[in-house]
């Protein structure tokens, strides 16, 4: 009897018909490792790390308050100006007692920075032969600060002989975002300004960390 032919599968399908094997046999054991759940967990999100709250600013020992949270730290040499009763005036007097060098820390809330800056300038230099600088902007060094400003001048002042004395010295105005403004007011000697500039920059250095 002739042999009966078995019918023949094409040698294309073949690899079609293990891969579909395959495919069906992962996901057989995909169910029964999750249990069939379609809700399971498909693993852990992206993470957020909370940001690091600022620590409010510690005055250093030494720190004289001068208000809304602003303080300034006198260099040796330096005393505050017990007459003046708007924020805090430090002084530095030559040896034979007279007055060479001033850092004037003062505040106003809700005030026009140019205008505040103007008029401290203008109130120094009054009955002076002056020579004021442009008025500049400055890098604001702290993200609570809005506007920063400074102004240069020069003139020349009598001193309680009547001689003539030449001065220099600058303002600069940081307002701050709840609209106080602090404006540090500088004035020194011209022959006396070398040791009182290098003094102010770190006085200032102590009022901007305060802002």
């Amino acid at each position: 009897m002739p042999e009966k032919k078995r019918p023949r599968i094409p040698p294309l399908l073949l690899p079609i018909g293990a891969g579909a094997l395959v495919v069906i046999a992962v996901a057989i054991a995909l169910i029964l490792v999750s249990g069939g759940d379609k809700t399971a967990d498909p693993g852990p999100g992206t993470s957020t790390t909370p940001a690091t709250p600022t620590a409010p600013y510690t005055p250093p020992a030494g720190a004289i308050p001068v208000e809304f949270g602003v303080s300034v730290v006198p260099l040796p040499g330096w005393t505050v100006l017990e007459t003046e009763k708007r924020g805090k005036e430090l002084v530095t007097y030559a040896p034979n007692g007279d007055p060479r060098g001033f850092f004037w820390v003062r505040q106003k809330q809700n005030v026009a920075a140019g205008a505040y800056l103007l008029a401290i300038i203008e109130g120094e230099t009054e009955n002076e032969i002056a020579h004021l600088g442009k008025q500049r902007n400055l890098p604001c060094p702290k993200d609570v600060l809005e506007e920063c400003i400074a102004m240069s001048y020069t003139s020349t002042a009598k001193d309680k002989t009547g001689a003539d004395v030449a001065v220099q010295g600058y303002v600069e105005v940081y307002v701050r975002k709840d609209k106080v403004a602090t404006a540090i007011d500088f004035r020194t000697r011209v022959d006396y300004a070398p040791k009182a500039e290098a003094d102010a920059i770190q006085m200032k250095t102590s009022v901007l960390n305060s802002l």
